[in-house]
């Protein structure tokens, strides 16, 4: 029997279309409109986001939400919580705000300290810049002291989150701070593909301090694990590509360019909301042998 706390171990959030059918899997072997149920039916539902399969998601909520009642406290967080990724994963920041709120609200007045740390976190995402830091820095201050080691385990990502809105604001030293006490944590908890996504916002951040020699021999060390593990990172081939040139080493960054342009173009995010970007690498890789 599904307990409502291991839903959550039947992700992996690089192959939604996967992790959806996990979950449908498990449905016929619960009670129907019982609290495992909906719980599942909120992570079809952000599985299905997460494919940009935004109706599908919406309409799976839609069942969700008229099975809920009174009592349900943590199903009710979980549907606040999907409708609000669903609604943001669609670029409709206005809408998931609002969901995100309550969801904060029924949380912290529950003591359910792990959603309460997902709702901030999420607001630190979809609020305006002004209202981000806040909230992350919120999200961040109970993942710390909270008892619960579930929540505790938001920390890693919210130093990632916390980093980038520093960085996007210029504040590259602050950002570098949170960018490394994030790849401490990832480490300590011996979570290798988080650790080497850390280790690369590091290494980012290293370049926009203009540190770029350093960025240039993170990354090549990024780059090498990789082929030892025989996988292949997009972005680290790009900032790979980014340092060579930042030095003045643009034949030898167009085949990373080349590499990144290959990998980062079936990326649907990018396609849709960086294109330039996608364009630029594939200009830069251009002439390069592969």
């Amino acid at each position: 029997m599904l307990e409502p706390a291991d839903i959550d171990k039947l992700w992996n959030y690089d192959e939604p279309a996967a992790s959806e059918q996990r979950f449908r899997d498990q449905l016929p072997a619960v009670e129907p409109g019982g609290v495992t149920h909906i719980a599942l039916l909120t992570q079809v539902a952000r599985a299905q986001g997460l494919q940009r399969q935004f109706e599908a998601a919406h309409a799976t909520l839609d069942e969700a939400q008229q099975r809920l009642t009174d009592g349900m406290t943590v199903a009710r967080l979980r549907y606040l919580l999907e409708r609000g990724r669903v609604y943001n994963s669609a670029r409709q920041a206005e809408q998931a705000a609002p969901l995100f709120r309550a969801a904060w609200e029924l949380a912290t007045t529950s003591a359910q300290d792990f959603y309460a740390v997902d709702a901030a976190h999420m607001l630190g995402i979809c609020e305006p810049p002004a209202q981000q830091i806040e909230w992350n820095e919120r999200a961040l201050a109970l993942a710390e002291i909270s008892g619960d080691p579930r929540a505790r385990g938001w920390a890693g990502s919210l130093y990632n989150n916390l980093g980038w809105t520093y960085h996007d604001q210029g504040d590259f030293a602050r950002a570098l701070d949170l960018f490394e006490r994030g790849a401490a944590f990832r480490q300590e908890q011996g979570q290798t593909p988080q650790w080497r996504m850390a280790r690369w916002c590091v290494a980012r951040c290293l370049r926009s301090l203009g540190r770029t020699a350093e960025a240039l021999e993170q990354q090549q060390r990024l780059h090498e694990e990789h082929g030892r593990a025989g996988t292949r990172d997009g972005f680290v081939a790009e900032e790979l590509g980014e340092c060579l040139l930042a030095l003045g080493r643009g034949d030898e960054a167009r085949p990373y360019f080349r590499q990144a342009y290959i990998e980062l173009a079936q990326d649907p995010w990018l396609q849709e909301g960086e294109p330039a970007r996608l364009e630029r690498l594939k200009a830069l890789g251009e002439g390069a042998a592969g």
